[in-house]
């Protein structure tokens, strides 16, 4: 569907009920798929790689490019996974590899719905931070008037450490939301001809009837973001085409495909 651009409405896709082998095994053909096409997977990941050193570099420079950075970055995100997707894809129905090909269906995503995801996670972030920033204040009272980047000790205080409990756990959650909103609907936007809205309730619907193997997933994914994030964010390099190229797997194992 990707490649002829067809615009005939696809019937929406039935979720499936999976195990812990299907995890354990989109994993795996994940790492295989990189395996046998490591430029592309080198190449996607490296968007990411590049802005997060960005972000760390400019964290200490001026605070407009540091927001422009954090605004511009989710918006780049979904098409860097899509292609990742795209050569699962491929690899999958015994395509050639061909970096045009995979890079057209990337560019040709800007004119379907991918963009409104993009959009999503730029409010969902921008939400996230303001709600970041109240539980700071909320919590940190007068000693937000302290200097936290050099006064770390602020931060061992009662106050403090309540303050880090609370963003921790209010973050999974968020976290977990986005989560459940693209990790079917993206790969799903790619294959079919559906819109934004529909795929992100099917997303939705996936996470909900595999709830106690979705949170397994997404501690996994949570779990091997943070060992790659590091030795300056290089482990990204490899972890996430993995992540990516295993997720379309799992995604394949999520829906019923034969409608």
């Amino acid at each position: 569907m990707a490649d002829t651009g067809a615009l005939t409405p696809s019937p929406v896709p039935d979720v499936r009920q999976i195990t812990v082998s299907d995890l354990t095994a989109s994993l795996s053909a994940g790492w295989h798929d990189f395996l046998k096409a490591p430029l592309f997977g080198l190449f996607f990941s490296a968007v990411y790689v590049l802005v997060g050193i960005g972000l760390v570099s400019l964290g200490a420079g001026t605070l407009a490019w540091t927001f422009v950075m954090s605004l511009g970055f989710p918006l780049v995100a979904p098409f860097a996974a899509v292609g990742l997707y795209e050569v699962s894809r491929r690899l999958e129905r015994g395509k050639t590899m061909d970096w045009s090909r995979v890079l057209g269906v990337v560019v040709r995503e800007k004119d379907r719905q991918i963009p409104w995801i993009g959009a999503i996670i730029v409010f969902y972030f921008l939400f996230w931070s303001f709600l970041a920033h109240m539980i700071f204040a909320l919590f940190m009272g007068l000693s937000a008037m302290t200097n936290v980047s050099t006064s770390y000790e602020v931060f061992l205080t009662p106050d403090g450490l309540t303050m880090i409990a609370v963003e921790l756990c209010v973050g999974a959650v968020f976290a977990f939301v986005l989560f459940a909103l693209t990790v079917v609907s993206l790969p799903l936007l790619l294959e079919k001809e559906l819109d934004f809205v529909t795929a992100m309730l099917v997303s939705l619907d996936a996470v909900r009837q595999n709830l106690a193997l979705m949170l397994v997933w997404a501690a996994v994914i949570a779990t091997l973001l943070l060992l790659a994030m590091v030795p300056y964010f290089l482990g990204l390099l490899v972890v996430l085409p993995v992540l990516g190229h295993a997720t379309w797997h799992l995604y394949r194992r999520l829906l019923n495909h034969e409608a």
